[in-house]
């Protein structure tokens, strides 16, 4: 699965937006600069982040953007869904069964996905599980779980 940049640079800048000041409104272009970002780009991103609710938007001198809602109740799901952003690890097309066809021209399913299917979800899961304020206080490290779901997945030592 691959996240494009729309869903990456939309939470690199709520996250930006997270770590300021809620009392004063930040321009797009300071989250632009602050991040290395395209102003162009953000100013696309900030259109479907503002039509989720995610953020909220001042005019004129002082004018900027603001969270809508705390960041501990505002999931990274959240922010990559308000961009458009599709979390589907499969290559079937939306509201279509099966990504390929049989000798007939019917519509059918390759042996592979319900793993592909099944990693899409557990990704959503993950996004849905952090917070934009886990992001900013440094509680991400840790939390893929193992199999068993008890304990967080370490990944093998490198072997030299």
């Amino acid at each position: 699965m691959h996240l494009s940049t729309r869903g990456r640079y939309a939470v690199m800048a709520m996250v930006e937006l997270a770590c300021r000041d809620a009392a004063h409104p930040v321009t797009l272009a300071d989250i632009a600069g602050r991040q290395q970002l395209s102003l162009c780009y953000l100013e696309q991103l900030f259109g479907g982040l503002r039509r989720a609710g995610l953020v909220t938007s001042a005019r004129g001198p002082g004018g900027g953007y603001r969270l809508a809602r705390p960041a501990d109740i505002m999931t990274i799901a959240d922010i990559v869904e308000a961009v458009d952003e599709p979390m589907r690890a499969t290559r079937c097309t939306e509201g279509e069964i099966g990504c390929l066809r049989d000798s007939q021209g019917e519509r059918m399913v390759c042996a592979t996905h319900d793993l592909w299917s099944e990693l899409g979800r557990q990704i959503h899961l993950f996004l849905a599980s952090i917070s934009v304020a886990d992001v900013v206080e440094g509680r991400v490290v840790g939390r893929a779980l193992t199999r068993t779901g008890t304990e967080p997945a370490r990944l093998p030592e490198p072997t030299t």
